[in-house]
């Protein structure tokens, strides 16, 4: 591994992505301590300690991916989920609007268009959930006196330069992205996200550590040490099964037809089309995370509202960890693992692209026939696959009911949070892999090849 190491730093050009990112990442976290004016951060840190609840669920959960905690508002307080969700939205689009659908069959050019609208949209999603934001700190009382105002709760002036500090720090996120994907190494957005999410383990690993009893009997609140092993031993484990179904592939025996010309005959090979097992990768729990918030914010305002014990009920179900939320979960991750495949897959048009250009499934005719076999093996390993991912969104709130530790440790034992850590960095090591393959040295594996499933 320290010989690979070495090497990754013996080429220039490799060296230089590397540290040209890593240098991209530093200016990223440097911004999360630069506050936004007037905002009463002492006060805004004792009321977030306070919030329970969907609201709670609700900032625990954008927290995760702008990388910050809300207990302090700072210049990249969005962070870059306004673009995450303009992406997701034209993604969507793409496939029902034949303008856009059209936009992107034209190649380069047409990317180039959408990602121009994606980055309008982005502007306009920073403004509305901005204001949201500084509604909700207007609201609490988090704005020091002089600032308050009509306009959102605060003085127009202020309300303005508020929502420009918020749309500017996102829209630097975003540019800092598209320079890591252009004169760096690695998604941007993706390698944003990660870090945001890996500089809060150093806060779970400090609460951990202080609320362990290393020499004797635990006390109320605290854990032991076996209980902490436990977490550990959980830890290594879901990072390999996550590692294993990011990775895992239903490989598609392909035959390539054969070509006469004059005495030399040509093709005959026989390949694989991959077809992923998780194909919907993170997407679907973040649908299913999401939706899951309104419930507990809906029925907690009824309940508050008509205080009996039918809107009781609900809003004491739907609370996280409790059984009716964990069923209802499971079966959201499920809808939307098969609708994200539904939108993104489409074993038409790959049935197509095999006939045009000479390859079939054996035993298969070219075109529908083709079509509902790829149809019907997705449907098959996309119910495997929501399955795993159903298991690896519950067992934080699990672990973290049954060992009584906050989210933000038991978060780092599945979730969204861990999924995304474990692709991006596989897509980093296989594209350092990849560059070093390249250049005639040996990748991480030395001579047992390059990692599973990267080609």
């Amino acid at each position: 591994m320290f010989g690979t190491l070495l090497n990754v730093f013996k080429i220039p050009e490799l060296r230089n992505k590397i540290l040209f990112t890593l240098g991209m990442l530093v200016i990223y976290r440097l911004g999360f301590h630069v506050a936004v004016p007037g905002v009463n951060q002492l006060a805004m840190a004792r009321g977030m300690e306070s919030t329970g609840g969907g609201l709670g669920d609700l900032l625990q959960y954008f927290q995760l991916f702008t990388g910050g905690n809300l207990s302090q508002s700072t210049i990249f307080g969005l962070g870059i989920m306004p673009y995450i969700s303009a992406s997701i939205i034209f993604q969507l689009l793409v496939t029902v609007v034949p303008s856009l659908e059209k936009l992107q069959q034209e190649g380069e050019t047409g990317r180039r268009k959408i990602n121009e609208y994606t980055r309008y949209s982005t502007v306009l999603l920073c403004f509305i959930n901005g204001g949201v934001w500084m509604k909700y700190l207007a609201g609490s009382g988090f704005l020091y006196a002089q600032y308050e105002g009509p306009f959102l709760g605060m003085s127009f002036s202020y309300g303005l330069m508020s929502l420009g500090i918020l749309t500017a720090g996102t829209v630097f996120l975003m540019w800092i992205g598209e320079q890591i994907d252009e004169y760096g190494i690695g998604n941007g957005i993706s390698l944003l996200i990660m870090a945001g999410i890996i500089a809060r383990i150093p806060e779970a690993t400090i609460y951990v550590a202080q609320n362990t009893s290393w020499k004797g009997t635990a006390q109320p609140g605290e854990m032991d040490v076996p209980q902490v092993v436990l977490l550990a031993v959980l830890f290594v484990a879901v990072v390999a099964g996550a590692i294993l179904i990011t990775q895992a592939q239903r490989r598609i025996p392909i035959q390539q037809a054969k070509q006469t010309r004059g005495r030399r005959v040509y093709g005959g090979q026989r390949h694989y089309l991959p077809l992923r097992v998780n194909h919907g990768g993170v997407m679907p729990i973040i649908f299913a995370s999401s939706m899951m918030i309104f419930p507990s914010i809906i029925f907690g305002a009824l309940a508050s509202f008509f205080p009996n014990v039918f809107w009781r009920f609900w809003a004491e179900s739907f609370i996280s960890g409790q059984y009716l939320y964990v069923v209802c979960e499971i079966a959201a991750i499920y809808f939307f693992a098969y609708f994200w495949t539904t939108v993104q897959f489409r074993p038409k048009e790959m049935a197509n692209n095999l006939r045009d250009y000479g390859s079939f499934i054996p035993g298969l005719r070219p075109g529908k026939r083709t079509a509902d076999y790829l149809e019907r093996v997705m449907g098959r390993i996309t119910y495997v696959g929501a399955g795993f991912l159903a298991i690896i969104a519950i067992i934080p709130t699990l672990v973290a009911q049954w060992l009584q530790i906050p989210f933000m440790v038991s978060a780092f034992l599945g979730g969204t949070g861990l999924l995304i850590v474990v692709s991006v960095t596989l897509d980093f090591v296989q594209r350092i892999e990849a560059s070093l393959i390249m250049r005639n040295y040996k990748g991480f594996l030395g001579d047992e090849g390059p990692i599973k499933g990267s080609r």
